[in-house]
Formats: structure tokens, sequence, C-alpha cells
């Protein structure tokens, strides 16, 4: 690594702070806020996590000169303690507290920092201050054991490894590759530079059963992670203890490099080189919290929304279809009430003795309607069949049938409708977790009263249809209503002026009238009611079984709006919204990036690419 580029004399990072906190209140506030698209459990830790660090990395790059924190990291007996006695010149122990063990984390650091300007996550950690110049910026950390026993000790070391700028992964020749040191090694390096120590650098000078020695072998599985030219320093650290307290005084083997890693900590991390570390670790920070959201971001739902809908057109169309049937076999059994109804909606077309005619004759007609709720013996509907009002409302005898059908039949139509849906959904990829809240609450909604309310559409429209029909039909209509108001007077006016002109121009020898002759004008008035009675049944018919086809395709078509207008914009809805939080998601990462363009300017001002992989 390259120390002799002339450090910058602007506090460059400390530009920074105030875009991170930005990013982490925008990423709270996200988190926070109410989304339709689940956060996994996992996503949620990791991206609280990921704001945590946010906040922590503004905080540590607030100070004029950021402090580097450099962690020992390793397994049990691989002498993390005894390296960090020996980068300190003797047991720090000595200072003011017991020999540190591996579940006590101690903290090395100049005298001249004030144990608040540490992380938050250090002062708590046993503290060992120092007067070395040349590690004024510099914070060496000793680390629990990351495969300890105890599982305390190990959630320490997670604790306090989002603190670390750089990693020292210390092993031996026993413990370089182990499982749990490697995972948690794959699992830090997108965040954090590494370095490597291989202690007791005097038991590994040879080659193991592979046939290399084991920082062959280190340097071989490193390049395969990545690492072109890492940092690896083969050390003795107890013989470095044992020269500085007198205990010894040989030579340290061949190829032994503590000294470089001394030197390396003291001259080789300079401010520049520090504040590249940093912005390195804030963009691999950012780029992580990049990678996350784009996993945590809602999927593109607009071509599988269009596919959805048009299958649930189809699906809607049948379930409409069906629908139409169960309510029409409800109406079944009351066409004559409904011709009834009909009828009396018909008489008002009419005037004069043929409107008087007409009721009278419907009257009598359908005067056996409310029999059956009267006589005894007389067969009544079942219990569940609506009865026909005594007094006829068209709205609350469709109210009835409509009540009917959804008790025999709709009501569990209507709930498996949605699993249909939903099926049909899940065939065309759409995801149902998104899909099945909003179209369960669809099928929630009052259907019986919109399909009584329907009825009652449907059935006044097709009567006014036949009422005021267009066409021929309306010609014809016209004439007959014209014949039916005033052929019967015209005819009652003859009759009666036949009547008199017997009366009063007969001659004397003539015989006298007889009743018969009086009665002409009512008779002759009756013949043509009849005759025209007779031309409006068959010109103008307005029975059950006549408009029943006609009623029949109306109600599925309205039906079928109806169904389409609630449930078919619910995918398209749902991928809308989709859409929208995906915006949300992408604004952070448009964030993170322009944070992370603005780092890897800073990050090309040094050379500290063996410190990361590729």
């Amino acid at each position: 690594m390259s120390s002799a580029a002339t450090p910058s004399t602007e506090p460059v990072l400390r530009t920074l702070p105030p875009a991170l906190r930005q990013l982490e209140q925008e990423l709270r506030a996200w988190l926070d806020s109410t989304r339709r698209y689940p956060l996994s459990e996992a996503q949620g830790a990791r991206l609280e996590s990921l704001a945590d660090d946010l906040r922590r990395q503004a905080d540590a790059l607030e100070a004029e000169r950021p402090l580097l924190v450099v962690m020992l990291m390793g397994g049990t007996g691989v002498g993390k303690s005894t390296l960090l006695n020996a980068l300190a010149g003797g047991p720090i122990a000595q200072a003011s507290f017991a020999r540190p063990t591996t579940r006590d984390p101690v903290v090395y650091y100049h005298e001249a920092l004030k144990p608040d300007q540490l992380d938050p996550a250090l002062r708590h950690c046993r503290l060992a201050p120092h007067d070395r110049a040349s590690l004024e910026q510099k914070v060496i950390v000793d680390t629990p054991d990351l495969d300890s026993n105890d599982l305390a000790n190990r959630e320490k070391l997670h604790q306090l490894l989002p603190v670390a700028d750089v990693v020292l992964y210390v092993g031996s020749q026993e413990k370089y590759h182990d499982k749990l040191g490697w995972e948690l090694f794959l699992e830090q390096r997108q965040r954090r530079a590494f370095a490597f120590v291989l202690n007791k650098w005097d038991r590994c000078t040879q080659a193991g059963a592979g046939g290399l020695r084991p920082d062959e072998d280190l340097l071989h599985d490193l390049k395969q992670e990545g690492f072109d030219d890492p940092l690896l320093f083969r050390t003795c650290a107890q013989h470095w203890v044992e020269r500085a307290t007198g205990d010894g005084d040989r030579k340290p083997p061949e190829g032994e490099q503590f000294a470089e890693l001394v030197r390396w900590l003291e001259l080789g991390l300079d401010r520049l080189e520090i504040e590249a570390i940093k912005a390195r670790g804030v963009g691999q920070l950012l780029h992580q919290l990049e990678t996350e959201l784009e996993t945590a971001s809602p999927p593109d739902l607009a071509e599988v929304a269009g596919r959805t809908r048009s299958v649930w057109e189809k699906t809607l169309g049948e379930e409409a279809q069906a629908a139409a049937d169960v309510l029409l076999a409800t109406l079944e059994p009351f066409q004559r009430e409904i011709e009834h109804h009909f009828a009396l909606e018909g008489q008002r077309r009419f005037r004069g003795p043929m409107a008087v005619y007409l009721k009278l004759f419907t009257r009598a007609k359908y005067a056996t309607n409310s029999l059956r709720d009267r006589i005894p013996f007389l067969p009544r509907p079942a219990s569940d069949e609506p009865k026909a009002p005594t007094t006829w409302d068209l709205s609350a005898f469709t109210s009835a049938c409509s009540a009917a059908a959804f008790s025999r039949h709709l009501d569990a139509r209507g709930r498996a409708l949605s699993n249909r849906l939903l099926l049909d959904a899940d065939q065309q990829g759409y995801p149902l977790d998104l899909l099945a809240g909003p179209t369960e609450a669809a099928g929630k909604i009052d259907w019986r009263q919109r399909y009584s309310a329907i009825l009652v559409e449907v059935l006044d429209q097709v009567e006014k249809e036949w009422a005021k029909p267009v066409g021929v039909r309306r010609w014809v209509q016209a004439t007959i209503l014209f014949l039916a108001d005033w052929l019967p007077a015209v005819a009652l006016l003859a009759a009666c002026t036949r009547v008199l002109w017997l009366y009063f121009m007969r001659e004397p020898s003539d015989p006298k009238l007889e009743l018969i002759d009086f009665l002409l004008p009512a008779i002759v008035v009756l013949v043509v009611l009849v005759i025209l009675h007779v031309l409006i049944a068959l010109l103008l018919p307005l029975r059950w079984a006549t408009i029943r086809g006609e009623f029949q395709r109306r109600l599925r078509a309205r039906l079928q709006t109806e169904l389409l207008n609630v449930y078919a914009p619910v995918p398209g809805d749902v991928a809308e919204v989709m859409r929208n939080e995906r915006q949300q998601v992408e604004h952070l990462r448009n964030e993170a990036r322009q944070v992370t363009a603005w780092l890897n300017q800073r990050e090309q001002a040094a050379s500290i690419n063996s410190l990361y992989g590729g």
C-alpha cells in the first residue's frame, strides 16, 4: 500500500454526515410507513441494521479527523490478545485491569481521545489508553472469540463488527480457514476492509497435507474470493511480548512480519488512506443498502395484472350467467304477479272506457294472486320462498327474491368466486399474498342489496322498453292506443245515436223498442273493447313468457357489468400500489447511488485495493 500520497488538508468526509442522516431518516420513514408489499422479518431486521449503520457512520464522520477502528477477529487460541499485547509493547492489562480474556472486548486508544468520542458500542468495553502519537487516530479492538461456546460472546462480537473499519482476521496453523470464521469473513467482506494475520508463524513453516504451507493455502483461498493482492502478515506475537518484557532474546523465525504489521498500522494508514477506507466502508454500506432495497422492492405487476384481468373477465361473465339463472329461477313462481304489475303499469297508457275496462279485467284476472296467503288448503311457497306482496311493491318483492336466491345459492357462490378468481390469478403468476386481501374484501360487500337493486333496474328497463317501443312496434302501439282511446267512445256515440234514431224517428205502426235495443250501446262498446283487448294482447304482449328471454339477457349483462366494476380493477389497482411503492424504493436507491458516486471519487485518491476483494 502506498503512503507517499500527500494527505488532503480538507476534511472532505465531514460533508458526508448530512447526506447519510437524510438517507437514514428517509429509510426509517419508509420502514415505518404502511405498505401493501410486505417485508420479511429478516429483510426488516437487515434494513433496520443498515439504518443504524448510517447513523453510526454519520456520527463517526462528523469528527474533524475521523477515527479508524481496527478490529481483531479470530477463533479461540489464535493469539488475538497476545497480538494486541505485542502491538501495545507489553501486557496492557498492567495499566488498570486484569488480563483480558476472550469474553472481554478491549479497546486500545490514544489518551487524547475522550471516551465519549468513541462509538457507543466501544464505550462499554474495557478501555486501555496509550500515548503513542503514531496511533492517535487509530483504535484497535480485541474481540471475543468468534467460535466461543458461549453464545453471549458471539453476540458481543456481532455487536462490535458494525463499528469496524478494518478487520484484522487473525488465524493460526490450526485455525486460519475454519468454517465459522470463514463464513463470518464472507458475510462481512462486503462491508469491511480486511487484512490477514497468520500468527504463530514459527509453527507454519512446514507444508501441510495438501503440499502447501498455511500461508500459501490461505492466499490461494483468498484469491478464489477475489483478493488478488491481499495483505497477509506472518507474525509470532508471543515472541514480541516476551522480548518487550525481557523474557526472551531469540530471533524471530525467517519470514516473520510483525515489524511490517506495526509499520503498516502506524505509517501505512495515513490520513488520506483512512478517509479512503472510510469512504469505501460507507460506499459498501450504501451498496448493501441498494442491494437490500432491490430485494425489498415490489415487483412490476403491470403485465401480469393485464393478463389476470382478461382471465377474470371470462370468469366473471360465467358467474353473471349463473347468478342470472338463479335469480330468474327465484322469480319464475311469481310470473303472474310480475305480469300483474306490468298490466297495472300498462293501464296508465289508456284513457276513458278502455282504461276502466282494463282495470276491471286485470282485477278479475289476478284476483287469485293473494288467495294462497288467505285460503288454508291452497299450496303455499316454501319457507325460503319470497311471498308476493298483497299490495304490490316492486322493490320489496325483488329484495325478497334476492334474499331467497342468496340463501339458496348465491352466498355460497360469492364465497367460491373469490377463490376461483385467486386461482385464476395464481395461474397467471400474480402473487396471491398481495391480491388475496382486496379480492376477499370485494366479496364481502353487500351483494344482496346490489342484486336487488339490479333486479328492480332491469325489470323497470324491460317494462319501459315494452311500454315505449321503437320502430314498427312504436307505430303499432300508437295506432292501438289511439283506437283504444277513441274507438269505444265513437262506438258508444254511434250506438246511442242509432237508439235515439229508432226511438224518435219510428212510425206509429212500428213495434216498440225492445230492451235489447236500449242495451245496444253497452253491447257495442263491450264488443269494441274486447276486440281492442285482443289486439293489444296479440300486438303488444306484456307477458312473462314474452319478456323472459329479454329480461334474462339484460339481467346477465347488468350483473356482469356490476361484477366487473367491483372485481376487474383489483389486479390493476394492486399493481398501481406496487408501482408507487416501487418508486419510493427507487428514490431511496437513487439517493444511495448519488452518495456512492461521490465516494468513489474519494476512494480513488488512495491505494486501498489490497484490503478488498473483487
